[in-house]
């Protein structure tokens, strides 16, 4: 159930879905790096990290 909250932030808002499942680290900036680049890519990442962890 939280994992599906933090996939619906992470759709909306990815650093966040990121930051509430790591915390602030190396994937949370790679993240922001990401979403600035492209949103996709930013949420892309997002929904990976939190497949995977």
């Amino acid at each position: 159930m939280l994992d599906l909250i933090r996939i619906i932030l992470s759709v909306l808002v990815p650093p966040l879905g990121v930051f509430l499942q790591v915390g602030i680290g190396i994937q949370f900036w790679i993240n922001i790096v990401l979403t600035l680049l492209g949103y996709i890519p930013g949420v892309v990442h997002a929904v990976y990290i939190i497949a995977t962890r």
